[in-house]
């Protein structure tokens, strides 16, 4: 073997200019492979495959499971209320609450995240309505209300600020004045959409963020009190400049106020313009008044996986086509120069498909290893209707976390081991699971989520919630339990387990911003408040640039927890997977 074909540039030589469809690559130079050769598995018989999971998901099994995640948020909420309220984190192993490093401004692993207002508390809000748990959402919506102020000396990253906080707080305020009330009497006595108001007073403090910048591209951290601080930094990564636009989106048609649509939407025009001309790729890091790419790194995880995720969202919720042409313009370049492997997933020769880091202007290989954040990419793939790529992709994230029992934060496809070794209580690839089972209602991905729960419960939890793997192979523990683990983590397993959801079940259709947080997906958010400025065909936005408007029927997007643009049949992938799919599982990790 002369190693893997995902190590050989796309095609034949160099990289090669983007076609007119998505190019899928070309035989690898190995003869036919499997993932038991990049992840040192053993493949077994096919029978003990199908035993295990090709047969129904018994109902008492899926009733017991959806407890287990309901189970998992309660230890993890109650723990948090009652040892950390109103800091933002629990540290769960000491039993205490966590805010910002004050005498470490540097520390912004901390100090990104931590802006001294409740966070967990904010950022758990929709998934205990969610569950159905009006009596908490209500209390919480008031705790929220009466004791969270964003008037801080505390200095956030704007994008952490911007998805934790304000897509919780819009999030909940359209859970509380939704006139259905899918998940249950969530009304608040009295309400007046403070919420609405608390999300308004955030954003307009992130705005110094979008102020003097060269380029559009916002400045990455904001003192909430002061605006910009005067030692900040100039270089940003593109996901954090790149996906604020649902978020500011949304408060700006709910306010009738174009600002922050405006200044989030220009961000993402910048970066946009700044792909390379050869191979439409962006960058992982860019100087915000120059424009020069400081990373040159291309990829689908840190640093870039929300801005594609936020192109498609941005025009499933606002209809806005120059969106979807972004999108998918990004798409073709990510097939052209990111996949590498063989054609299809489940025949051919060569290597299963796999999408590597390469260098944004030549589409070289970089490295040789991918990070945990790429997890999202096959539940984003579902969206779109590319389901046979994402069962595939999923399937090899998967049988890392069957190696291991988590994800590493980076996995070496080459070395075959992770090269960075903690695991966060990360939520994406449950994301992708629970998109998958939406998509093809296969009870392969009730096993899934599982294992991934059983795990969780084996290794993460601790005295007072769940603990950060700082080792995924001897399961030492950190101790801190991050909100994403309540919001996303917890939520995605409970909603993958519970059938009669009413995001399932209701009408109304539904998304889910990149922290989690749902969001109705109706005309009223197609519609701008400031359509004077419009005219009912077409129109010219900020920039006095010719603007389409679509049509309602020209929208197609579909219920996002039901899956994708394009409805698969759910038989077509029911069978592959009882088969093909879950045998070459097996000889990832020749664990069955």
């Amino acid at each position: 073997l002369s190693g893997p074909s995902w190590l050989q540039p796309p095609g034949t030589g160099a990289a090669q200019s983007p076609r007119k469809a998505p190019r899928r690559p070309g035989p690898g130079v190995c003869g036919p492979a499997h993932w038991g050769y990049v992840l040192g598995g053993r493949g077994r018989g096919p029978d003990e495959y199908e035993k295990r999971y090709s047969g129904a998901f018994p109902p008492q099994l899926r009733a017991q499971m959806r407890d287990l995640a309901r189970g998992m948020f309660v230890f993890g909420y109650d723990n948090y209320m009652a040892h950390a309220f109103p800091q933002d984190e629990l540290n769960p192993i000491h039993c205490r609450g966590r805010g910002p490093d004050r005498g470490d401004p540097s520390n912004l692993n901390i100090n990104d995240v931590l802006g001294n207002y409740s966070l967990t508390l904010v950022d758990a809000l929709d998934t205990l309505a969610i569950m159905g748990n009006s009596s908490e959402f209500q209390k919480a919506v008031k705790l929220v209300i009466n004791t969270v102020s964003f008037d801080k000396d505390s200095t956030v990253q704007v994008f952490e600020a911007t998805i934790r906080v304000l897509g919780s707080l819009l999030s909940a305020h359209r859970i509380i004045t939704d006139s259905k009330q899918p998940f249950g009497d969530m009304t608040i006595k009295d309400y007046d959409n403070e919420l609405l108001y608390m999300a308004h007073d955030l954003a307009v403090r992130l705005l110094p963020a979008f102020e003097n910048t060269k380029t559009g591209i916002p400045y990455p951290r904001v003192n909430l009190k002061t605006g910009v601080p005067p030692d900040t930094n100039n270089e940003t990564c593109t996901a954090g400049a790149g996906s604020l636009l649902v978020e500011f989106g949304i408060l700006s048609r709910l306010l009738g106020d174009s600002t922050f649509e405006w200044v989030a939407r220009r961000a993402v025009k910048a970066l946009w313009n700044l792909r390379s001309n050869d191979t439409g790729l962006l960058g992982n890091v860019v100087n915000i008044q120059t424009g020069h790419w400081v990373g040159k790194q291309s990829g689908l995880g840190a640093g870039l996986d929300s801005f594609y995720e936020y192109l498609l969202k941005s025009y499933i919720l606002f209809g806005e086509k120059e969106d979807l042409e972004m999108f998918n313009a990004a798409y073709q370049s990510i097939q052209n120069y990111l996949r590498r492997g063989r054609e299809a997933c489940n025949e051919g020769e060569g290597d299963p498909p796999l999408y590597v880091n390469v260098n944004m202007f030549s589409g070289q290989l970089m490295n040789t290893w991918i990070d945990s954040l790429q997890a999202f990419f096959p539940g984003l793939q579902v969206l779109i209707g590319d389901v046979e790529d994402a069962i595939c992709l999923h399937a090899f994230y998967y049988a890392i976390w069957k190696r291991y029992g988590a994800l590493p934060e980076r996995y070496n496809w080459q070395l075959q081991a992770p090269d960075v070794l903690f695991y966060p209580l990360r939520p994406e690839l449950v994301e992708s699971t629970y998109l998958l089972y939406q998509a093809t209602k296969n009870p392969f991905y009730l096993h899934v989520g599982m294992d991934i729960l059983q795990s969780l419960e084996k290794y993460t939890k601790v005295k007072c919630g769940y603990a950060t793997l700082h080792h995924v192979i001897d399961k030492s523990t950190e101790d801190r339990m991050e909100s994403f683990f309540l919001s996303e983590t917890c939520k995605y397993l409970y909603l993958l387990f519970d059938e009669d959801n009413p995001v399932h079940k209701s009408g109304t259709r539904y998304m889910f911003t990149t922290e989690g947080h749902i969001v109705s997906v109706d005309e009223h958010l197609r519609e701008l408040p400031w359509k004077e400025f419009f005219s009912e065909e077409g129109g010219q936005d900020q920039g006095g640039k010719s603007v389409h408007r679509p049509k309602p029927h020209e929208l197609k997007v579909i219920n996002s927890s039901s899956n994708c643009n394009r409805v698969p049949d759910e038989r077509r992938y029911f069978l592959p997977l009882k088969s093909v799919y879950m045998r070459q599982i097996d000889q990832m990790v020749g664990l069955i």
